[in-house]
């Protein structure tokens, strides 16, 4: 009875943290901060829809994580009235996956697929012709009795979320009729977000701590967001309760994320360009070994935010670092020492 007891506070607490985070989410295009191209290209593709009473065209949502693609996907199917489920690309392993998600769909509900670059190359094919003409044909039977049976589809809209656009194959890409990149924030709509959130969790916070929290949060909500929450923790045993500028500072020094955003795997990354390798080109793989991380993570979660602020560069040859990273280091830009050792 005890172990009953536990499973079941378990599952509630579970249950009540997932809908706690849920309800830091937007629900409308209004309520969504910053992105505006993206939202009113959204606002006017849902519009449309609704007055010729018909599903949505089928839509990728592409961008680095963290930057709104779940949110967005979920604002598209509430504007539009639609029901909405969700998957991820890895976890359809196959195509008898997908058939049970597309068949549970009714005439003009959203399907989401997170990570859909990362689907496998036999589900992905099963796709194509849902996508385009609303059915599949599936196997049934192996040998000389195999035969396929096809299953109509009802007319979805299926939208896709990567945060790696070019690893979508050409014919998948090509099937979306709308496709969209989400860019990082600036600290000013960050700063928005920050004060939403505080809101809904009960945070005091001042106009000084939302601006250093946005400031070093990588033009990331999620990241914004969970800085929030960590600042808060600072302040109630460190600090008097409020989240104000030096409260968050000291919060965030404790991260070791400095004044520019940066973290300690950020100064790795560019001291190992810079020191390890002379600031000569270098190679992803190299720079992996260097810092101990992997290919893809450098790729997807420290380079964009690297590159975007003017510290890394990618090349031909391989990255480089650029004169903001060597001044931040203390080192003359035109100083050949380096690349003479």
């Amino acid at each position: 009875m005890a172990d009953d007891n536990e499973r079941f506070l378990t599952s509630t607490l579970n249950k009540q943290d997932f809908e706690f985070e849920e309800s830091l989410r937007p629900q409308s295009f209004d309520s969504f901060p910053g992105q505006d191209k993206i939202k009113e290209r959204l606002k006017l593709y849902v519009q449309a829809a609704q007055e010729r009473n018909e599903p949505l065209n089928h839509l990728l949502l592409s961008g680095p994580p963290g930057l709104g693609k779940t949110t967005l996907a979920y604002i598209i199917a509430n504007e539009r009235g639609a029901n909405i489920k969700s998957s991820s690309g890895p976890v359809i392993d196959k195509p008898s996956d997908l058939a049970g998600l597309l068949t549970s769909l009714q005439d003009g509900d959203c399907l989401f697929i997170d990570e859909i670059h990362r689907l496998n190359i036999t589900v992905e094919e099963y796709l194509y012709s849902a996508m385009e003409d609303f059915f599949i044909d599936i196997m049934i039977d192996q040998g000389p009795g195999a035969r396929s049976v096809r299953l109509n589809l009802p007319h979805f809209t299926l939208i896709g979320a990567t945060t790696r656009q070019g690893m979508l194959s050409a014919p998948l890409r090509s099937r979306f009729a709308l496709v969209n990149r989400l860019d990082y924030y600036k600290p000013e709509v960050l700063k928005d977000i920050l004060f939403r959130s505080a809101k809904i969790l009960n945070i005091k916070i001042d106009d000084g701590g939302a601006l250093e929290l946005a400031r070093r949060s990588r033009g990331t909500p999620r990241i914004a967001n969970n800085l929030l929450k960590w600042a808060r923790d600072y302040a109630q045993v460190r600090g008097k309760g409020v989240v104000d500028q030096p409260s968050a500072a000291a919060a965030l020094e404790m991260l070791d994320i400095d004044k520019d955003g940066l973290d300690e795997m950020d100064r790795r990354i560019l001291e190992a360009i810079l020191f390890n390798f002379n600031g000569k080109p270098v190679g992803v793989k190299n720079i992996a070994v260097a810092v101990g991380e992997e290919e893809g993570t450098i790729e997807d979660v420290y380079e964009p935010f690297l590159i975007q602020e003017g510290y890394l560069m990618r090349t031909p040859k391989g990255r480089v670092v650029t004169n903001k990273t060597m001044i931040r280091f203390g080192i003359d830009p035109n100083d050949n020492s380096l690349e003479n050792e």
